[in-house]
């Protein structure tokens, strides 16, 4: 039975220097910009366990920023699994209960995912998840009779949601779920909506690294994104603040979501040995797939946000395969062990990489 995990967070110095280069800022962030100007309209802030900037162009665009952030936090104190308030809090800590429509709503297409990613995509990870300490930082390396425990009660097949109330109740005792491995992909994709809703027509989202962008810049050309590089990164979170971003390669995007999963993004290193966020369900410990990265192209936020980490637990053949099944909905950027990049044909005209060679890869090969 195979599962998935929550994203990691990314540096405020890495999601700032991928906001310099995805919209030209010299600076990153503050409020400037008249509202007749070109000029950027972002806000900075912290929610969601990670440093996030919204940024938007137009007469709307303070209006829409600030909307943007409130957005942020209201789903923030609705999903949080940290939080004993917040409904995921509350139905984990009860064993079940009734969750309000829109709540109710990702936990079904969390389910759904689950079984289009061929069980890759687990909302109910979260037990294993605070084994290994990913979920307060307080890490530790649990003993494989504790991990066979909890991969018992990491089966989302056992959670059941009734559409029409949103009750949801949990098959096994001691079951949890976490839905951070698409909370930030909705909150991107509810923040496009916002901005259109508030007549922008030009912005952009950085939450933690998750990329997306609404239209072209005002000049009328598309986004560039950065895509990190994983190899640039340190694998000591308290080094990486202070590493300078390098990037693997420059996606131009319009109207996209462009969401990267990769081992440093969190991590720890006990007795010499390295330890990884990104858990195979299938052992409990982290993924051993043979790639380094998996960046994800998509107009569904969500969808981006899952498959980043699924494909990355799947590896390199199956990542292919899935995506040779579904190119109609989404496209992907690999790195494998020996740096080299994969890229789908769905999107390898608009990727470019300068440091590292590119592999094209079919849909019908």
């Amino acid at each position: 039975m195979r599962s998935k995990i929550k994203k990691g967070l990314i540096t405020a110095g890495l999601a700032c220097l991928c906001m310099m280069l995805c919209i030209g800022l010299t600076g990153c962030g503050g409020e400037d910009g008249g509202a007749d100007s070109q000029e950027p309209v972002s806000r900075d802030f912290f929610a969601m366990d990670t440093y996030m900037t919204v940024t938007a162009y137009g007469d709307a665009a303070q209006e829409a920023t600030e909307a943007a952030e409130a957005e942020v936090n209201r789903l923030d104190a609705m999903l949080s699994t940290g939080s004993a308030d917040s409904e995921i809090g509350k139905l984990n800590e009860g064993g079940g209960g009734t969750l309000s429509e829109e709540t109710a709503g990702l936990v079904k297409r969390g389910l759904e995912l689950y079984d289009e990613t061929d069980q890759e995509f687990d909302i109910a990870i979260y037990p294993i998840m605070e084994a290994w300490g990913f979920t307060d930082k307080n890490y530790k390396v649990p003993d494989r009779e504790e991990l066979e425990e909890l991969l018992a009660l990491t089966d989302a097949g056992e959670v059941s949601l009734d559409d029409k109330t949103g009750e949801v109740a949990f098959g096994k005792k001691g079951m949890a779920i976490d839905l951070g491995g698409i909370a930030k992909g909705y909150t991107s994709s509810r923040i496009m909506e916002i901005y259109k809703e508030k007549g922008v027509t030009s912005g952009l989202v950085s939450l933690g690294g998750n990329v997306q962008v609404l239209g072209t810049k005002p000049d009328g050309s598309k986004w560039r994104v950065a895509i990190q590089d994983p190899g640039s990164a340190s694998e000591d979170e308290e080094d990486a603040e202070n590493a300078s971003a390098q990037y693997m390669g420059v996606l131009e995007a319009q109207d996209v979501a462009a969401i990267t999963s990769g081992a440093y993004e969190r991590n720890f290193t006990k007795d010499g040995k390295f330890y990884h966020h990104i858990i195979d369900p299938e052992t409990g410990e982290p993924a051993d797939s043979g790639l380094k990265s998996v960046t994800i192209v998509s107009s569904d936020g969500t969808l981006a946000d899952a498959l980043s980490t699924s494909l990355y637990i799947m590896g390199k053949d199956r990542a292919v395969e899935f995506w040779r099944e579904h190119s109609d909905q989404f496209g992907f950027i690999l790195m494998d062990d020996s740096d080299e990049l994969f890229v789908s044909e769905n999107i390898a005209d608009s990727f470019s990489s300068d440091v590292y060679p590119v592999s094209v890869v079919e849909q019908g090969k």
